[in-house]
C-alpha cells in the first residue's frame, strides 16, 4: 500500500484524509489505557499487559510481514529502528518512568515528543519552522499540563524524568521513522510492512524486558471490572491489541505519510485528551474544570499546527529560470 504524494487539489484532499487518520490514531491509542487498567487491576503486571499488546499485534500482522519480506533486505535499519523506538522504546521507557514519578508528569514529559520533532526539523534537517508550528506545540504542551493536572503530582526524581524524556525521544522517533521514504513514490516502504516488522522486533525486545513466563495467565480467562461492570478479560485484551495497537499504528503511520511528522505529532497530543475523556465515561474518573480547559487548549494547538505547514505534494514553484523549487517546509524530504 505505497503512499504517493499528490498535486494540487488532490494534495489538499490528501491532507484532509491525513488529519482524519491522525485523529483516528489518537482516539485508538487513547483507548489503550482505559482497556488496560481493568486488566492491571484484575491482577496482570503492567509490563505483562504491554507484552501481550505487542505480541498480539505481531501475531495479527505476521501474514503482512511474510508478504512484505523484501523489506528485510531493502530497509533493515528502518524496521529495526521502528521496532526499537516506535514500538518497544516508547512503552518500556514510559512504564519505567511511572514507577518513579507520577503518571501525569510522565505523560506530560512523553508528549514533549512533538517539540523534539520540531527541533529535529530545525537543527538536524536544517529546515525552517514556522512560528505557527511552534505556537501549536506550546499550546498543546500547556493544555496537556492541565489535562494531566501536573500540579497535583509534582515531584523531582532525576532518573524518573530522564526515563520519561527517553519515552519522548522514542515518540519523536516514531513520527520521524513513520515518514521515512514517503517521498519515494512507488519505492516507498509499505507502511503495513514496516508496522508488521516493527511489532515483531518490539515483541522480541519486550519479551526480554517483561519476562512473561511469570505472568498469571488465569486472569485472561476471567473477568475484569470497568466502573463496576464485569467485562471478559479477553475482550479487553482484544481491544488493546486490535484497536489500540494494530489500528492505531496503521492509521498513525499513514497519517504521517500524508501530513508531516511535526503536524501529526501535535495532533497526536489529542491521545491524552481522549484517554482522559474515556476514563471519565468508562471508568468513572471524573474530569475537573482545568482538565476540560486543557483539552480545549490542546485542540487549539493541534488546529494551529496543522495549518502551519504546507501540505505534502504541494505544487512546485517555478523560478524565473524555469527551475522547479520545492516548498519551503516539507518534513521528511532531503534525507
Amino acid at each position: 500500500m505505497p503512499v504517493y504524494t499528490s498535486q494540487g487539489s488532490q494534495g489538499h484532499r490528501g491532507r484532509g484524509v491525513g488529519l482524519v487518520l491522525a485523529l483516528g490514531s489518537a482516539v485508538a491509542f487513547g483507548g489503550s489505557g482505559t482497556a488496560a487498567k481493568p486488566l492491571i487491576e484484575a491482577g496482570l503486571d503492567p509490563l505483562h499487559v504491554v507484552w501481550l499488546r505487542v505480541v498480539g499485534a505481531a501475531l495479527v500482522m505476521l501474514p503482512l510481514a511474510v508478504r512484505h519480506r523484501d523489506l528485510v533486505r531493502r530497509r533493515p535499519a528502518l524496521l529495526v529502528g521502528f521496532g526499537l523506538f516506535a514500538v518497544a522504546g516508547v512503552q518500556a521507557f514510559y512504564f519505567a518512568s511511572i514507577s518513579r514519578i507520577p503518571v501525569g508528569v510522565a505523560l506530560l514529559v512523553e508528549y514533549l515528543g512533538p517539540a523534539i520533532v520540531l527541533g529535529w526539523v530545525r537543527f538536524v534537517q536544517r529546515r525552517p519552522v514556522t512560528p505557527a508550528a511552534a505556537v501549536g506545540v506550546v499550546l498543546a504542551v500547556a493544555g496537556l499540563a492541565c489535562v494531566v493536572e501536573i500540579w497535583s503530582g509534582l515531584s523531582f526524581d532525576p532518573l524518573g524524568l530522564l526515563l520519561a524524556l527517553g519515552a519522548a525521544c522514542c515518540q519523536a522517533g516514531y513520527f520521524v521513522l513513520s515518514d521515512q521514504g514517503s517521498d519515494a513514490g512507488a519505492q516507498a516502504p509499505d507502511p503495513l510492512g514496516v508496522i508488521a516488522y516493527g511489532t515483531l522486533v518490539g515483541a522480541v525486545v519486550l519479551t526480554v524486558v517483561a519476562r512473561p513466563w511469570g505472568m498469571d495467565w488465569a486472569v485472561l480467562g476471567g473477568v475484569a471490572r470497568m466502573d463496576g461492570t464485569a467485562v471478559p478479560a479477553w475482550l479487553l485484551l482484544g481491544w488493546v491489541v486490535l484497536i489500540a495497537t494494530v489500528l492505531a499504528y496503521v492509521t498513525g503511520v499513514v497519517a504521517v505519510r500524508r501530513l508531516s511528522p511535526q503536524v501529526a505529532g501535535v495532533v497526536g497530543c489529542l491521545e491524552a485528551v481522549v484517554a482522559t475523556v474515556l476514563a471519565w465515561v468508562l471508568l468513572g474518573e471524573r474530569l475537573a474544570v482545568p482538565q476540560i480547559v486543557g483539552g480545549v487548549v490542546v485542540l487549539a494547538g493541534a488546529f494551529v499546527a496543522q495549518r502551519a505547514a504546507p501540505r505534502k505534494g504541494a505544487p512546485l514553484k517555478v523560478a524565473s529560470g524555469g527551475e522547479e523549487v520545492a516548498p519551503e517546509l516539507s518534513v521528511g524530504r532531503g534525507r
